[in-house]
């Protein structure tokens, strides 16, 4: 008696309603039969019992769907994998049409949109619990207005240049920062530091947060750099800057945190033609937000050859069910980042990265060397676990590259390892605002929670 009343039971709460919960009778064991006047308010249907029985009733009306329908369960069978199939029926009412099929009437009352032209345009929001005419909010960073970079234009050699709301002094504009590519004339620091005030917006969902390792080429890409890690004392009070408690006799001890757009500007002017940001947040320096794999080409690796290990890394990261993005560095590499839940470390991203990229070194063993000596490797491809470590960085994504052109590392989507026209350093700092004005940026601000990378 008592197992057969357990779902009974689950549906109540007999400390607020006068049901009995029933009990067996005293005496021989027999049984005892109760009715219970049921007190509702109102006539109702429970909808948890219809659901547990595999048969629910509504009564619908909607703009585009209206009438009685019913929710029906299929044991097993379908794509289900041997789970529960649900069918939805309109039952023969007034409202009832013969032929009407959902497909035929693909535009949401909502939002007047298609599911297409909802996927075609990531870029906007619709909130639900706003009215249609507000519903729709851009998640495009605010554009730098033309007019300042009109008065960048207007400065001779040097000014003050008024830039997201803060005051910066630039220096040297006519200088020649980066060769000429094959196609255009050499790239200024003038032209470098407009590239960096565009794309800060679109760059700084990768670099806020983070310490900043900066490739500093203050006599131009052409001439030796160097790494810059510390905070310098002149930096304007308004630049973030973190301690790391960590730091031992010698380290570095204060960095640059770009916590707004203005921070790149700061950056490109103080000669930082590379940004190297750290994958852990500086609230947690030692619990990676990414983990990183670097394809790094040899010698004799042909592109050919970076993006069948590419597409390998893509079949196998689809396979395991994580999500990542493919980047091309600028240079002749490609980059995979995937996003990390909280909780994990360097180790721990370090040992499954290494994993993953075993695997598929094992598929293309003639493509790949595992050496760590770059004399060793024999001109194959490194599949670089090692960079996955604390204040190990990658460039950022949008960072230029000291190289004839300032060409730039640019995320791209999987698909497009497949374009018979991707180049690693197909983007610059001149041709990558056309490809943001027509694609938008969609890894930076876009990707859903991750998946572990823990399998």
């Amino acid at each position: 008696m008592t197992g057969k009343l357990d779902a009974y039971r689950r549906k109540r709460d007999f400390t607020r309603t006068p049901e009995p919960a029933g009990a067996p009778a005293p005496g021989a064991g027999t049984g005892r039969f109760v009715v219970q006047r049921h007190r509702a308010r109102r006539l109702h249907y429970d909808p948890r019992a219809a659901v547990e029985a595999g048969e629910l009733h509504a009564e619908v009306h909607g703009r585009k769907l209206r009438g009685r329908l019913v929710l029906v369960r299929r044991d097993g069978g379908g794509d289900s994998g041997g789970g529960d199939d649900w069918m939805l029926l309109h039952k023969h009412d007034e409202h009832a049409v013969e032929g009407w099929d959902p497909e035929d009437h693909p535009v949401s009352v909502v939002s007047g949109r298609t599911n297409d032209q909802v996927k075609a345009d990531p870029d906007r929001l619709w909130r639900s619990d706003a009215p249609a005419a507000e519903a729709s909010v851009s998640l495009l960073p605010e554009p730098l207005p033309d007019e300042a970079i009109d008065e960048l234009e207007s400065f001779g050699e040097q000014g003050t240049w008024e830039v997201f709301g803060r005051r910066l002094e630039v220096t040297n504009l006519d200088k020649v920062l980066f060769p000429a590519p094959a196609d255009g004339p050499p790239v200024s620091k003038r032209e470098l530091l407009a590239y960096a005030a565009r794309v800060a917006p679109v760059a700084l969902p990768y670099l806020e947060g983070r310490a900043l390792n900066m490739h500093r080429y203050p006599e131009g890409a052409d001439r030796p750099g160097f790494w810059h890690k510390q905070r310098p004392e002149h930096a304007p009070e308004w630049l973030t800057c973190w301690e790391n408690p960590d730091a031992d006799e010698g380290e570095t001890t204060a960095y640059v945190v770009p916590d707004e757009p203005a921070a790149l500007v700061w950056a490109a002017n103080f000669g930082a033609l590379e940004w190297h940001p750290w994958t852990s947040r500086t609230g947690r320096p030692h619990e990676p937000t990414y983990a990183l794999i670097d394809l790094d080409p040899g010698e004799r690796t042909r592109w050919a050859d970076l993006l069948v290990l590419a597409r390998l890394h893509r079949t196998a990261l689809e396979h395991v069910g994580v999500t990542a993005r493919p980047k091309v560095t600028g240079r002749r590499g490609i980059q995979v980042w995937i996003p990390v839940v909280p909780g994990y470390t360097f180790d721990d991203t370090r040992a499954w990265v290494e994993t993953l990229s075993r695997t598929v070194g094992k598929v293309v063993p003639e493509l790949v060397s595992w050496k760590w000596e770059v004399k060793q490797r024999k001109g194959l491809a490194r599949l670089d676990y090692t960079q996955n470590a604390i204040n190990k960085t990658l460039v950022a994504p949008y960072s230029p590259r000291p190289a004839p052109g300032a060409p730039v590392s640019v995320p791209i989507e999987w698909d497009e390892l497949d374009d018979p026209d991707l180049r690693p350093d197909r983007w610059a700092v001149r041709t990558v605002g056309d490809r943001l004005a027509e694609r938008g940026d969609r890894s930076g601000r876009s990707w859903a929670p991750p998946r572990s990378c823990r399998r």
